[in-house]
């Protein structure tokens, strides 16, 4: 059965920028190749801790909504923890309510951007 899920994933803050995009991309290309459908993904960008993890107080933060198979979600989180450059994981399954306001706050977001007035 296919469910949706979220994920967000702190990448060390020691990585440089093509690092990063290329840890990010691993991991989409990792859910896509075992035939999880990308519905969204965001990159937070560089955020502070709220307490240190690995002696760092900062890092790239990025979330990937996507749709699989829940066998999936193992394999996902095996691979997080053998990945040295993730300081933490979460992944969450979304139920219909917050498939609802996920839709919705992008959106409001959307049309916010198409709203605002271009700059000369």
């Amino acid at each position: 059965m296919v469910n949706q899920y979220e994920t967000v994933f702190i990448v060390t803050p020691v990585l440089s920028e093509d690092q990063m995009k290329e840890t990010v991309k691993k991991y989409v290309d990792f859910l896509t190749n075992r035939g999880a459908e990308i519905v969204y993904t965001n990159n937070w960008g560089m955020r502070k801790l709220a307490y240190p993890i690995k002696k760092k107080s900062s890092g790239f933060y990025y979330l990937i909504e996507f749709k699989a198979e829940g066998s999936l979600i193992a394999d996902l989180e095996i691979a997080y923890k053998r990945d040295e450059r993730l300081l933490r994981f979460l992944t969450v399954s979304l139920d219909k309510h917050a498939i609802a306001y996920n839709e919705k706050k992008r959106a409001a977001k959307q049309n916010a951007v198409e709203a605002a007035p271009a700059e000369a």
